[in-house]
């Protein structure tokens, strides 16, 4: 049977070409991240004209499921078609989809294209640190692993900015228009830097393997989204959603087995390695999309930031990761994979545990500086999950190996969102539940705002911190109860965040204990390299 390491030929690329490819690999690299950033600055118009309100989280779940599914057989197809088809295709895939986002109509028609957009975004992401991986080795591979790392962090900071640009001078269409020349151009540059390449051999395709994940991995992320929000944990809809990720997934491991070219070969997780470091991944982005995800809470809530000002006010963590995912890059050449990841995740569990002390009475400075300290930690450990695995396996896998690195960090980042969600509001719930009760005393119980706010109180705290906080829900509220309610919303924000904190404290230290495991990884020695080689 055919195998990846079937024979092929490569065209060496030039120094000229190399050049573009890297810039083709920068440009799109960018863009792809940035479409996951910018939307969201444009949801209110989206749903000012389109309408749909109650189907805009879709938005996001749409592209979210797609995108990560896909990580993983990208990965596959490149090394069993080369990487430059595979590319392509997601360059394609994601400029015909960024059009029909932009030429939707109705709501549900732009959910649709968002998901088919997904997919060739999911497709791009992995693509460029495997290319790199192609093209450089040792401390060349590091230091460039490091910059991708540091692009796709600038996207978390100017994506919110620019978007609102876009919006406020055009139309939110044009949030979407934007990526077809600039993808174009990333096309072209990339179709003319990577070599050409052919293959000796039928390709075999693990169709079986590719729809029992599918299955799985949609069911899982799904039950992860609406768990708890939409629907209550124990309700049979989430209940059926992981039943059916059980069944997929063991249908899958059985697939794998049988598959002559598996989308992700089992035995890899016989690797230590490999298992060691993916787990390591998952667990730093709980924390970290923990973290990200719930510091505004306290910058918009206790000290009045407004939602896009606190987005700004994140920009220290994310310089501060971009700068050091440089520098650990080379920084792992010289202490070593096992030492830079026990550090990095040190520092990472340092800031947590200074965040899970933060009070009402907390300047926003302060905050500012735990948050520059995790994006230290964050900047060391990103750029060597994905070297470790690439200079632990033949070239033969290289791109299984690092799409399987980003899909476990994307799955962990759904997790991460959805448990410490469900902490902020379970603590909440309590908290709140106690210390308001002699408030709703004086409170008629038929009143319908009444009854709603109880609701938000045990069925959804999250939301409660977002709206009653704000001067326009206050102004609403009778002037006694809100003089008395916002010092406790206040005072329940602050305890409830020490308890996500803490729990990403725990996730974190886990990890950390894991990098005792990973064993010695030798990052290999700068070579000379004729190519990126295709597989």
């Amino acid at each position: 049977m055919e195998s990846t390491q079937t024979l092929m030929e490569t065209s060496a690329p030039t120094v000229r070409h190399r050049g573009m490819l890297i810039a083709g690999l920068m440009i799109a690299m960018l863009f792809g991240a940035l479409d996951q950033t910018i939307v969201g600055t444009a949801m209110p118009r989206i749903v000012g004209e389109l309408g749909g309100l109650g189907l805009m989280t879709w938005l996001t779940t749409a592209y979210m499921l797609t995108s990560t599914t896909v990580v993983p057989i990208a990965g596959k197809l490149a090394d069993l078609l080369g990487r430059r088809v595979v590319y392509l295709t997601g360059l394609i895939v994601f400029v015909a989809g960024s059009a029909l986002c932009g030429m939707a109509q109705t709501m549900p028609q732009l959910i649709w294209f968002r998901g088919f957009q997904g997919l060739g975004g999911g497709i791009m992401m992995p693509m460029a640190m495997i290319i790199i991986g192609d093209l450089f080795s040792g401390k060349d591979r590091a230091k460039w692993q490091g910059v991708f790392g540091a692009i796709f962090g600038l996207s978390s900071v100017i994506g919110p900015q620019i978007g609102g640009w876009i919006v406020d001078a055009l139309t939110w269409r044009w949030v979407f228009y934007i990526n077809l020349p600039v993808a174009i151009a990333a096309m072209i540059l990339i179709a003319l830097g990577l070599p050409s390449h052919s293959r000796k051999g039928k390709v075999q395709f693990d169709i079986a393997g590719i729809v029992t994940m599918v299955v799985g991995v949609v069911s899982i992320l799904l039950a992860l989204t609406f768990g708890g929000k939409d629907y209550a944990w124990t309700s049979w809809q989430i209940l059926g959603l992981f039943a059916l990720a059980v069944v997929a997934l063991a249908l899958f491991a059985v697939a794998e087995q049988r598959a002559s070219e598996p989308i992700i070969p089992l035995r890899l997780f016989k690797s230590r390695v490999f298992t060691t470091i993916n787990a390591v991944g998952f667990l730093m982005a709980v924390g970290m999309f923990g973290s990200i995800m719930f510091v505004p809470l306290f910058l918009q809530g206790i000290l009045g930031i407004s939602p896009s000002t606190s987005g700004t006010a994140m920009t220290p963590m994310m310089i501060a990761m971009m700068a050091c995912s440089v520098l650990g890059g080379q920084l792992v050449l010289k202490i070593g994979v096992r030492v830079q990841l026990a550090l990095g995740m040190i520092i990472m569990a340092v800031s947590f545990g200074l965040l899970s002390m933060i009070q009402v009475s907390t300047s926003g400075f302060t905050v500012s500086v735990y948050m520059v300290i995790l994006g230290l930690g964050m900047g060391l450990v990103f750029p060597i999950l994905t070297i470790a695995l690439q200079d632990s396996f033949p070239k033969s896998e290289l791109g299984v190996v690092t799409s399987s690195s980003q899909f476990f960090r994307q799955i962990g980042g759904t997790f991460g969102m959805t448990i410490l969600g469900a902490v902020l509001n379970n603590r909440s719930s309590h908290v709140l539940s106690e210390k308001t009760a002699p408030l709703f005393q004086h409170l008629p119980a038929n009143n319908p705002a009444t009854q709603q706010l109880q609701t938000m109180i045990h069925g959804n705290a999250q939301s409660l911190y977002s709206s009653l906080l704000s001067p326009e829900a206050l102004a609403k509220m009778p002037a006694q109860f809100s003089q008395q309610f916002v010092p406790i919303l206040k005072s329940s924000l602050v305890t409830s965040l020490h308890s996500v904190f803490l729990w990403g404290l725990a996730f974190v230290l886990v990890g950390t204990l894991l990098t005792v495991f990973v064993g010695k990884v030798q990052i290999s020695n700068p070579r000379k390299r004729s190519q990126p080689t295709e597989a």
